[in-house]
């Protein structure tokens, strides 16, 4: 079930878009980086730090615009229209 829970500001979306897509892409890297123990711990590090930045955006809005949660459900943002919607 997908159910619109409300919109979030510009600025907010392109922060939000900004994380999702370095996480996307730091996710790809590691991936095809091969043996090299050095650059996959960076981006390791990178991908976590990434990550915790990532989750804090969603518990900041979530606390903000009061969005509606549950158990089982999570989030998800369309970046045309800034709308939020709770996935069960």
């Amino acid at each position: 079930m997908k159910k619109e829970i409300g919109r979030v500001s510009s600025e907010e979306k392109n922060e939000i878009l900004a994380l999702y897509e370095r996480r996307n892409g730091l996710n790809e890297l590691v991936k095809i980086i091969g043996n090299d123990e050095a650059l996959y711990e960076k981006i390791v590090v990178d991908l976590g730090s990434t990550s915790v930045k990532f989750q804090s955006w969603w518990d900041r809005m979530a606390s903000k615009y009061k969005w509606e949660s549950t158990e089982n459900g999570h989030w998800e943002i369309d970046f045309d229209t800034y709308t939020i919607y709770l996935i069960e």
